[in-house]
């Protein structure tokens, strides 16, 4: 079973609904505060929406969405959502940080030929083996640390962002943050 999310952050209000369905129903499109989850959200009647206004999606009575019509297709997502979905990935990266450098801390070999550092966006071989050879000495405590200490490598805070948002948007076979 999918962990469910108890707030979403819209990406974009579309009092109209989608402009070629047809129908005239509004729609919100969000995405999980927690699990990154896009979804497709019917408002209540009367409602409206400001961007990236945090709203209650749980299992218990909610005051601004009507019900949860399911998942929202990427191929959906409006150009507004996409430029808002970006800015909540790297608020929550900066938010976050100590979560994400403890996988810089801490990830493992998948397999004997892939890293799961090797997953991000810019990262290879190379990269994967300074950071591990680098983490060795002593853990990293910011993003800044990394650079630092580590300056050939592509800004670790940018890969994690583009790598939640291939997650969310591509659905790799791996997964290193999105559930």
């Amino acid at each position: 079973m999918r962990e469910k999310d108890e707030y979403a952050l819209v990406l974009d209000y579309l009092p109209y609904g989608y402009p070629l369905e047809g129908k005239m129903n509004p729609i919100v499109q969000a995405i999980g505060e927690k699990y990154f989850s896009l979804l497709e959200l019917v408002p209540s009647r009367g409602m409206t929406f400001n961007l990236q206004e945090k709203v209650y999606i749980g299992p218990n009575k909610r005051d601004k969405i009507y019900f949860i019509r399911g998942r929202l297709a990427t191929n959906k997502l409006t150009e507004t959502a996409k430029i808002q979905l970006q800015e909540f990935v790297k608020k929550v990266v900066a938010e976050q940080e100590k979560k994400y450098l403890d996988f810089f801390n801490t990830a493992q070999a998948i397999n004997t030929r892939l890293h799961r550092i090797e997953l991000l966006p810019g990262f290879g071989k190379k990269h994967t083996n300074e950071i591990i050879k680098i983490r060795e000495e002593k853990p990293f405590e910011s993003f800044d640390d990394i650079r630092e200490r580590a300056p050939g490598l592509p800004d670790p805070q940018r890969a994690i962002e583009k790598r939640i948002i291939e997650e969310i948007l591509e659905s790799p076979r791996q997964r290193l943050f999105v559930i």
